[in-house]
């Protein structure tokens, strides 16, 4: 989770000369575009300035909390075990809905024998669910369910041709699997219920579970969507993770942008979509949700008003408000003053505001991080394991300790195996797939013990590391040391903050470690205020994405001002 500072808006546009623009721009590298050129600009290092502490409050009551609402175990067809599946979300979230497969009452092929194998396993899953395997199902979902610490929900899948997949999600922990003959049918079934139910990897083509805006009806039912996971990005038909899967490319009809040039509101949101028994998995997908509390009803209602955000791992935080907003909401006005204030894990290559379809302000940060001038620095540092050159499995048993200075914190970017769906060869030979789960095991000021399994990257562009972020403040001369497996690798904050370093662990063609570049404040952390004033249609939606320059994304919800 992560604390948001409060702001009053209606007292920013009275703010001028926060800091020297030139100066901040200068030193830290960024460069603003657009609309954010003639916006009031707050640096990261000046947040425990005097004069800024008399103008901001103090922090406000919500928090972000990250979780996954859709991903996949072999309780129906998928790998890895259901408990495992709940002690890796424990390990990185602080919500899951561990998801099984639960119907598709349009079933395509049964004329077809190319498919009668995909017919075959899904219908063998589904009675795999009702047969025993929907009780314990709710029974370790209830098990797990920890309020104000670790909170599961309820859901299940339901495929369809016709309108694209679907996730319910349920309050309750006592929900029953309503069955259903469409997902027209599922919805009326569960209308007026604590449930909500969510289109998946939208960008599919029509009629092929791809998803249908005619379908979709603005409500408490589907307040979001989910537009990234393992399957691609839906925001549009075109940027990065494109669709590889074999069920199809992306087209734009059923994309983000596309919902919303037709006048749609909803939310936006991530989920892995993993089948590997491994919920948070880094990289694939995860939302983000807004709110006072680790408590179920607090979180529920937070998703229900569209308070949510996607990321595809790194927990970047974003609080963007636009007046006196939230993303997610719907306001009047014609000035429309707008706060934008991210800290993202690593360096931000760009930081966007959307408006209808178009990008209206670019804060663009370095394109190498500044090297700090004073010799206590805080800073962000991920360091990496595998590489692996063989198949099996590389066990990672030590620490990572500092010298000087403290640990803030520690960060899992821990990633399950990548597995989408079971592929015909795999279920002839009757593969078995054991979920590893990486731990944190413990962590002070000074250390933190790992317990870490990696395997080989699938390919050239797929990886398959694991990782965490120190958030460390330290003098330059201060040590980084890794020690794993009977080998010690040391650097110095300053060296880091030169560039990355990287070791092999038995020479040439053996499994690796790395030391990212360590990243001060001013690469990672902005906060913005601009004002938009041009109305261009009845309803305008704004909302935010970021980009880190290692490829990890955010995107906020958006939010809608009516013409005032």
């Amino acid at each position: 989770m992560y604390y948001l500072m409060g702001i009053k808006l209606t007292r920013i546009n009275k703010l001028t000369n926060i800091m020297d623009r030139r100066k901040f721009l200068r030193n830290a590298g960024w460069s603003l575009v657009g609309l954010a050129a003639s916006g009031n600009l707050f640096a990261a290092d000046k947040w425990n300035g005097k004069d800024v502490k008399k103008i901001l409050p103090s922090a406000s009551n919500l928090k972000m909390y990250w979780g996954d609402l859709h991903n996949h175990c072999n309780l129906t067809y998928g790998h890895g075990d259901m408990r495992t599946a709940f002690e890796a979300a424990k390990g990185q979230l602080d919500f899951v809905s561990v998801t099984p497969h639960a119907m598709w009452p349009d079933i395509p092929g049964a004329n077809d024998p190319r498919l009668n194998w995909v017919i075959d396993y899904h219908t063998g899953a589904f009675k795999k669910l009702r047969e025993g395997g929907w009780q314990k199902y709710v029974a370790m979902t209830n098990e797990y369910n920890k309020e104000g610490e670790f909170l599961t929900f309820l859901g299940y899948e339901c495929h369809s041709m016709e309108h694209g997949d679907h996730v319910a999600l349920n309050y309750d922990l006592d929900a029953p699997l309503v069955e259903c003959t469409s997902v027209t049918d599922l919805k009326q079934k569960l209308k007026g219920k604590k449930v909500f139910v969510t289109p998946h990897h939208m960008g599919y083509q029509e009629g092929y579970r791809g998803y249908n805006w005619k379908h979709f009806s603005e409500g408490e039912q589907t307040p979001f969507v989910e537009m990234f996971s393992r399957h691609g990005l839906a925001e549009s038909d075109m940027g990065d993770y494109n669709y590889l899967h074999d069920m199809g490319p992306r087209q734009w009809e059923g994309t983000i942008q596309y919902g919303l040039s037709q006048g749609k509101k909803f939310g936006i949101m991530g989920s892995t979509d993993q089948h590997a028994g491994y919920p948070g998995s880094y990289g694939d997908g995860r939302i983000g949700v807004l709110a006072s509390s680790l408590k179920r009803g607090e979180i529920w209602d937070a998703l229900k008003n569209r308070h949510v955000c996607c990321a595809t791992g790194d927990k970047i935080n974003i609080d963007f408000r636009l007046n006196d907003a939230f993303m997610g909401d719907v306001v009047k006005g014609k000035s429309r003053r707008i706060y934008v204030n991210v800290e993202g894990a690593s360096c931000i290559d760009y930081v966007d505001i959307v408006k209808n379809g178009r990008c209206i302000a670019r804060m663009s940060g370095p394109q190498t991080p500044v090297m700090p001038k004073e010799e206590n620095v805080h800073c962000k540092v991920k360091v990496n394991f595998g590489w692996n050159r063989e198949q099996a499995v590389v066990s990672w048993n030590g620490k990572l300790s500092l010298n000087k200075g403290k640990l803030n914190s520690v960060t899992p970017c821990f990633r399950g195996a990548a597995f989408t769906s079971p592929q015909e060869s795999d279920l002839k030979k009757g593969h078995v797939f054991e979920t590893k789960v990486n731990k944190i095991l413990s962590s002070n000021e000074k250390e933190t013990e790992l317990e870490i399994y990696t395997s080989m990257n699938p390919n050239t562009t797929t990886p398959a590391m694991q990782g965490v972020i120190l958030d460390v403040t330290m003098p330059k001369d201060g040590v980084i040391a890794a020690e794993f497996n009977g080998k010690m690798f040391k650097h110095s904050l300053g060296e880091l903050l030169e560039g990355t370093r990287a070791h092999f662990m038995r020479g040439w063609l053996s499994e690796a470690i790395q030391f990212e570049r360590a990243m001060p404040d001013s690469c990672y952390r902005i906060e913005h205020f601009m004002e938009d004033t041009e109305q261009e249609k009845d309803t305008d939606y704004y909302y935010v994405r970021v980009r880190q320059r290692d490829q990890q994304w955010a995107w906020s919800s958006p939010i809608w001002v009516e013409r005032g």
